[in-house]
């Protein structure tokens, strides 16, 4: 027998379903997604000397497509199914530039995975590649390329603390008080009281005319074998393990059954249309994800995840006039920014990396990720994974699943 679910027009359904819990989850996801992660591209951009109408056009890409495709996705299969980019890929972006790789060699790799991306999910071989990495030393290699942007944070508070120093302490004030923290993302609090400070300071002069609305930049690929390497595998791991693996456990503990292939075809086919606007590579957003389900009837989840996506796309319209407006800040304000944001993941991924069996392989891998070295042309998170594999299989002994072997209970 129909249900009144299955026999309402879309339309109809979702604004019956948009509610005030929507509303504000699908809102506060956004918020996150347009705070800190934006920060972290801003700073990888920024580090990596691309120009302003570069990343503004990252931006537009990973908003904007990455909008449309959780529309369209969660309105067909009626789940809250977010899609963003992936954080720790970004971060890998700006090593490997700094290893040696140009940013047309960089867009060849978000290419070659979205490719990859692509194939795994109409293949349906994602859960065996998912599974041919250990979590934790995958994690640790996170960890090893989120450390730069918790020692940028020190170094900014220690070289600028009229401008950094506001930022970490309205961090901390809103993150001590969780009621508030629901409402008010710590990030976002941050910025506005480093904003403040600034324009205290007279330290920058923004820029209000200019384009405000999308200016896509379209730069053309080049496919190199190190780009490949030390690029191209990196964004794949941590698209398939550390992203999709991570959203897909959010929306399953709230009662959603996503499908893992489908997820990664998705994200594949949009990371090769955003890749030649210089946007990195997409995922499934894990934090976003658990925002908008944070509350509210789980029948009606699809509809914040929606809302998410409308949102997103009016940032990425507007995006060339954000980014310009932020790079006019002092250098100490996107590192507090950036920093700050990372907190938390980093915390996450030295939790991960740092417990269970495989602690002396994850400690590889963190350490030859940190040390920043080049072999071959190739920068230090591929070699940290290619250690860390190599030395858990020699030292570490992973402990059997309950019920195998002799002692039964």
């Amino acid at each position: 027998m129909s249900t009144d679910l299955d026999v309402r027009p879309p339309q109809t359904a979702l604004r019956r379903d948009l509610g005030r819990h929507e509303l504000v989850n699908g809102f506060v996801g956004f918020l996150f997604s347009c705070t800190g992660p934006v920060a972290v591209i801003l700073a990888v951009g920024q580090g990596a000397g691309l120009s302003t109408a570069v990343v503004a056009s990252w931006v537009s890409a990973v908003f904007c497509l990455n909008g449309v495709l959780t529309i369209l996705a969660s309105r067909w299969s009626r789940q809250p199914l977010v899609y963003f980019w992936t954080i720790p890929g970004t971060v890998v972006v700006g090593q490997a530039m700094a290893a040696g790789t140009t940013w047309a060699e960089a867009v060849g790799g978000f290419v070659m995975a979205a490719v990859l991306l692509l194939a795994l999910g109409l293949t349906r071989q994602v859960d065996r590649v998912m599974h041919l990495l250990p979590m934790p030393v995958v994690m640790a290699m996170v960890a090893g390329v989120f450390l730069r942007f918790g020692t940028d944070l020190v170094l900014a508070v220690d070289r600028d603390l009229a401008i950094a120093g506001p930022m970490v302490a309205a961090f901390v004030a809103v993150s001590a008080l969780p009621r508030l923290a629901r409402w008010l993302p710590a990030v976002l609090a941050a910025l506005a009281v480093g904003a403040v400070a600034v324009g205290l300071a007279d330290r920058t002069a923004v820029e209000v005319g200019g384009r405000w609305v999308i200016a896509p930049v379209w730069s053309a690929p080049v496919f190199t074998g190190s780009a490949f390497v030390e690029l191209t595998i990196p964004l794949l791991i941590t698209v398939l393990v550390v992203q999709n693996g991570q959203g897909m456990a959010v929306l399953r503990a709230v009662g959603h059954d996503p499908r893992m292939n489908q997820v990664t075809g998705w994200c594949g086919a949009t990371s090769l249309v955003a890749a030649p606007f210089g946007g990195v590579s997409t995922c499934l957003a894990g934090p976003t994800n658990a925002l908008v389900t944070a509350t509210g009837e789980p029948r009606r989840h699809y509809a914040a995840a929606v809302w998410c996506g409308v949102l997103a796309i009016g940032f990425g319209l507007l995006a060339p006039g954000m980014v310009r407006v932020i790079t006019t800040m002092p250098e100490a304000y996107v590192a507090a920014l950036g920093g700050l944001a990372m907190l938390k993941p980093l915390q996450g991924a030295f939790q991960t990396a740092f417990r269970g069996p495989y602690v002396t392989g994850a400690l590889v891998t963190f350490l030859v990720t940190v040390a920043d070295i080049t072999v071959l042309n190739i920068g230090s998170a591929f070699w940290g994974l290619v250690a860390g594999v190599a030395v858990s299989a020699l030292l570490d002994r992973p402990a059997r699943p309950e019920g195998d072997g002799k002692e039964r209970s």
